[in-house]
């Protein structure tokens, strides 16, 4: 048995063209634009690369993309003052600092700073327990991205076994609160898990996202479970050159699963798909307009 490929990439588009929809929608009825600032501070390569990709789809599907860089030894202080300026903007829906910041930042207290309502993100402590007690939240892109390929995929997962392995702030605590608010029973395991092999191989539903490379091999995985790679690693090849895999060995995973998604052009475009989601939904919110339907958890 081969498993069903879960096209991340086509079912991404398919967000962007339900989100410029509905961006349409709200410049004809409400004259209103969604609004998405991104802060980006010092040169990480691979944040400007990103941040690059998430202006140019924001603009794409008709939205008002604004970029502060900053330098990488702005203050605390100056970096406080802009995101307030941002939180009293109306026309700015959305606020995401891309991380990691420079080590003389404190994280948390930037992120905290950020208005909840516009915490595009969902990292914020407020949303955080928003999402922890099953309120009206802003939902963190990456788990938001795989509840969604979940269930285009099921239709209802209500019911079926998910083990989440990692316990990170950013996907494993989110994701596992999601697929609680889909009535799954979920285990949260982790690299302290004792017999972590026995608890992965009960689940209908396995979601990676420990970042080690190729953690997870295919004996772990129960005939026809449906399994949602989140890692992204690069490793060596024998060649001398590198390529991207994900926390589970594709290969053997793929001949047991029912479905899977491929690293890259698995989870990855759900990433910014599901930000440009979180904005419009933000928007919406904001102006006591509906919600769109199915770009939300």
């Amino acid at each position: 048995m081969t498993a069903q490929v879960i096209d991340g990439k086509a079912f991404a588009a398919e967000v962007r063209g339900k989100v410029a929809e509905h961006v349409k929608r709200l410049k004809d009825k409400h004259d209103l634009v969604p609004g998405l600032a991104v802060v980006l501070v010092g040169e990480d390569p691979a944040s400007q690369v990103y941040v690059r990709s998430k202006g140019k789809q924001t603009t794409e599907v008709g939205m008002k993309s604004v970029e502060h860089k900053l330098d990488v030894d702005t203050s605390e202080a100056d970096l406080l003052a802009l995101i307030d300026k941002l939180n009293k903007d109306e026309s700015i829906h959305g606020i995401l600092v891309q991380l990691p910041l420079p080590k003389h930042l404190d994280e948390d207290l930037v992120i905290n700073s950020i208005d909840p309502a516009k915490d595009v993100d969902g990292f914020h402590i407020s949303n955080v327990g928003l999402l922890g007690t099953g309120q009206k939240s802003m939902v963190p892109c990456t788990p938001l991205g795989c509840l969604m390929m979940l269930r285009e995929h099921h239709g209802s997962l209500s019911g079926m076994d998910a083990v989440v392995i990692g316990r990170s702030n950013i996907v494993g605590k989110p994701m596992a609160q999601l697929l609680l608010g889909d009535s799954c029973t979920v285990t949260i395991a982790h690299s302290r898990t004792k017999d972590l092999a026995d608890v992965v191989r009960r689940a209908d539903i396995v979601v990676a996202a420990v970042g080690r490379p190729e953690m997870v091999p295919g004996d772990w995985i129960k005939e026809g479970a449906t399994v949602i790679d989140v890692g992204i690693n690069r490793i060596e090849k024998d060649d001398g050159k590198t390529k991207l895999v994900g926390d589970v060995d594709y290969a053997s995973c793929e001949e047991r699963a029912g479905a899977i998604t491929p690293v890259p052009g698995g989870v990855g475009p759900m990433t910014i798909a599901c930000l440009l989601a979180n904005t419009l939904t933000a928007a919406c919110r904001a102006n006591g307009i509906e919600e769109p339907e199915g770009l939300t958890a």
